[in-house]
């Protein structure tokens, strides 16, 4: 029926940008009820799709995730390779997560708006839904997080979509604790901490379930476990459920 078991589209990945090294798993077999993600190393980074899945089965919810996911892809990028186009195609999806990157700039603004509405048109014949996954500006670039999300929520209003405000749950992390590392060494790629909060966001969105009754530790669909100190979670899940209650960018 959706013929993806034979695609091994999905890149539940633990590389950085330089693709150094990517592990593919098989995408299983959707069911309607399904979430994919297409993006690129800021959501296979600790595998966020698979923390999505863990949390939302945590507070009792099947959530099934996959992901088409590539070192420094665009969402045109995907368009031109067909993995995605082809994965979504096969349909079993509710909801298609869309991420690329900071799309800060007017002109990367542009194309994110262009390229969501292509894959819209995809989705949509497919019966899922389109969700833009609001990422963060490199450290260096802290000033253009509300141009990043302005980017996503332009996004997402144009196809009538689901916005999922990571970057605005970043910056209420931080409101509340300065000190929280959410990006790794390298100052873009998210910590474990702001993959946990990005993936608080997107599963509370989706689930209708509040991040303040989701768990600090949570199990992959591999079988590892990520635990966050009970602390630094206080704060990420209260950090989630602001953002989720703010107004549209």
């Amino acid at each position: 029926m959706r013929r993806l078991a034979s695609l091994l589209l999905a890149c539940a990945c633990w590389a950085c940008e330089s693709g150094d090294s990517v592990q593919q798993r098989p995408v299983p077999k959707g069911s309607g009820e399904d979430v994919l993600f297409v993006g690129n190393s800021l959501t296979y980074t600790n595998d966020l799709p698979g923390l999505v899945q863990g949390l939302a089965a945590a507070a009792g919810v099947r959530l099934q995730t996959a992901s088409v996911a590539f070192p420094g892809y665009s969402l045109a990028d995907h368009l031109q390779q067909q993995d995605a186009v082809r994965a979504i195609a096969g349909g079993g999806w509710r909801v298609v997560v869309l991420q690329q990157g900071p799309s800060s700039l007017l002109e990367s603004r542009e194309l994110l708006r262009r390229d969501t509405a292509l894959f819209d048109q995809r989705i949509r014949t497919a019966g899922a839904r389109t969700a833009l996954f609001s990422v963060w500006p490199e450290s260096s670039r802290q000033s253009a997080f509300g141009d990043v999300a302005a980017s996503y929520a332009a996004a997402a209003a144009d196809v009538g979509g689901i916005y999922l405000p990571v970057t605005q749950a970043w910056l209420e992390a931080w409101k509340r604790d300065p000190s929280l590392a959410l990006y790794s060494e390298d100052g873009f790629h998210p910590s474990a901490e702001g993959s946990y909060l990005a993936a608080l966001v997107i599963a509370s969105v989706l689930t209708g379930i509040s991040p303040v009754q989701m768990p600090a530790q949570v199990v992959l669909p591999n079988g590892s476990e990520l635990s966050i100190p009970l602390a630094s979670a206080t704060v990420l899940r209260a950090a989630a459920a602001a953002a989720i209650a703010t107004p549209l960018p």
